[in-house]
């Protein structure tokens, strides 16, 4: 049976040094967006307890969107096809330049969720498929943003204490808690390069819990050597 909470840390796979060196440039950005008020709001649709809002207050920044004529689709957030680089990939040129390094063998959705007004972002997940499994990197440049995996029948919180994690998005519910600082992550979603895809043991059914089956098999090599 495979346990949760659980997460991958991907930092062996990433330029790490360089992803935390994007630190404050990002930020800078983000707070010439935060000026504007423009951002759209990040949205909290299948959510662990329906008493939290479906609009948080945590704010996107689209690195990438849909192709005109495109209907939106969550599930085709990992279909490069239908993406397309966005206006503001421009004004994050050095960043897309470090995420056309990651071992994606193409990209499709790409954003930052910052906030900077201390809303948590309430534990969800992403949606209910469970024969589906997105292929994503999320990532952060700082600690700061404490990220979590949480089992619901516990309530046990598992934090993320890498730069970067894959997780299952459907079968364990996650979330992020309030900070008075500014905080941020960046999420990619594509098709993972098959170098990457080698390490993975995805399972014939069930796909999306593949990372947590991940997270296992490495655990039990470990213990095993």
């Amino acid at each position: 049976m495979v346990r949760y909470p659980s997460f991958v840390s991907l930092d062996r796979f990433v330029d790490v040094e360089r992803l935390r060196s994007f630190d404050g440039f990002i930020a800078e950005r983000i707070r010439a967006h935060i000026a504007s008020g423009q951002d759209s709001f990040f949205l909290n649709q299948h959510r662990m307890d329906d008493e939290n809002p479906y609009q948080p207050g945590v704010r996107e920044i689209w690195l990438s969107r849909l192709i005109d004529g495109t209907p939106y689709n969550y599930l085709d957030l990992d279909r490069p096809e239908v993406w397309e680089p966005s206006p503001a990939s421009r004004e994050f040129a050095p960043l897309m330049d470090f995420l056309a390094t990651l071992p994606f063998a193409s990209t499709a959705r790409m954003i930052i969720i910052y906030d900077n007004d201390e809303n948590a972002v309430p534990a969800h997940r992403d949606h209910l498929e469970r024969d589906v499994c997105n292929e994503f990197i999320w990532m952060r440049t700082n600690f700061r943003k404490r990220f979590y995996m949480l089992n619901p029948d516990t309530g046990e919180k598992l934090y993320v204490d890498s730069q970067t994690a894959w997780f299952d998005t459907v079968n364990q519910f996650h979330g992020a808690e309030a900070s008075e600082e500014l905080t941020f992550s960046i999420r990619v979603d594509g098709v993972f390069s098959d170098k990457l895809r080698h390490h993975i043991p995805f399972p014939a059914e069930d796909r999306s819990s593949a990372p947590a089956l991940w997270t296992q098999s490495m655990a039990r090599t470990h213990v095993v050597g």
